[in-house]
């Protein structure tokens, strides 16, 4: 029990407290370490009761979610925060402030502050504090536990989460089929991210070279409403552009596109120039925008002029399709277990063949712009 992920759950709403709590205790490698109704009083419990990861909701009195963050980087306490949030007026652009203020990621609550169908999200709650939690007990030399480690809680245990976690690959080839041509110049960059995609973005994109000159069009799992305040904190801090895509945008060097929330992002390659689409088309791998679709028209406009590059996420969206960009003869980086905090995507992608180097997430923009500026 003491190797468990250890939660501290924020929010002004007892019933809230109480439905986030029970996802917890019911999730196995999960304990709550306490319960707080503002942020005063979690800075107050921090010390003594030595969480992992924290959950914190944005509007609450006394000290709200932004003020606990500042107060929070003040003291140094590097514990990463997940928010939970209703969205208001000022949603969006509230949750990307929080971000940069060193939050890790965010869920959106069902239904407002008072959410009781919560459940419709504990998947991907539980699979966040999984991961960022276990990263952060490993970056302290504390033991995390695997899955087969995992205390059983009730005789029902769920098990969905050790599945969403480590998702068996669609298939498992001895190897992937040799690529139809050899890898060409690199004339576009196709990211597919998830779970940990907000800071693990904001690394990268913060290290990309000012005169990279390849366009670079990216799937974030993300709500809508939040992909264009997304990509404006992007901007804020990458030397290159970077925008929401919106349908027809052109695809041109030094620009980078964020796909909305809940519309896939395709590539259509023209005499002239390359332009965007976006889709309302059915989910595919269970999300709408998905990195597979993308992956696919990349791999069909480009050939063996894309570089694909698959990142930290829960399950496997975008591991089958980046073999489609491996397959015509592009390149493709996957990201290492140690900094990913999800190993889910990257993970199928590297056991199905399709990933030709697996880098750390500190090493990624280098190793992205190195990759396209090499004259092949």
């Amino acid at each position: 029990m003491a190797d468990e992920i250890r939660v501290l759950i924020t929010d002004d709403s007892a019933l809230m407290r109480n439905l986030i709590g029970r996802m917890v205790e019911a999730t196995p490698g999960l304990v709550v370490a306490d319960k707080a109704m503002n942020g005063r009083f979690a800075l107050q419990k921090i010390p003594r009761v030595e969480p992992d990861v924290i959950v914190l909701d944005l509007e609450m009195p006394e000290m709200n979610g932004i003020e606990f963050l500042k107060e929070r980087k003040k003291m140094g306490i590097s514990i990463p925060v997940v928010i939970l949030s209703s969205v208001a007026a000022r949603g969006a652009e509230i949750t990307m402030e929080a971000l940069a203020l060193g939050a890790s990621d965010f869920i959106q609550k069902p239904s407002g502050s008072v959410s009781e169908d919560l459940h419709v999200v504990k998947d991907t709650l539980t699979g966040m504090l999984i991961g960022y939690g276990g990263a952060y007990r490993r970056s302290r030399g504390k033991k995390v536990l695997s899955p087969g480690e995992y205390p059983k809680k009730t005789e029902s245990a769920p098990s969905s989460i050790e599945s969403i976690l480590n998702p068996k690959p669609v298939s498992s080839p001895a190897k992937a089929p040799a690529p139809l041509r050899k890898p060409g110049k690199t004339e576009i960059i196709a990211i597919g991210i998830s779970t940990g995609g907000p800071d693990a973005l904001r690394v990268v994109f913060s290290k990309l070279d000012a005169d990279l000159k390849v366009p670079i069009v990216v799937v974030q799992h993300m709500p809508p409403g939040f992909t264009n305040e997304f990509a404006k904190s992007l901007d804020r801090i990458c030397p290159l552009e970077v925008k929401e895509a919106e349908e027809g945008d052109l695809i041109k060097p030094g620009r980078v596109l964020i796909a909305q929330g809940n519309k896939h992002l395709e590539v259509e390659r023209k005499s002239l120039a390359s332009i965007a689409h976006l889709s309302d088309a059915p989910l595919v791998s269970g999300h709408r925008p998905s990195a597979d679709v993308l992956f696919e028209s990349v791999a069909k406009s480009y050939q063996n002029h894309a570089l694909g590059v698959i990142m930290t996420g829960m399950g496997r969206d975008g591991a089958e399709n980046l073999g489609k960009i491996y397959q015509e003869g592009g390149m493709t980086l996957g990201q290492d277990e140690h900094s990913a905090v999800v190993y889910g995507m990257p993970r199928v992608a590297y056991e199905l063949g399709h990933v030709m180097e697996q880098v750390t997430l500190e090493n990624m923009a280098r190793r992205i712009c190195d990759v396209a500026k090499a004259a092949r």
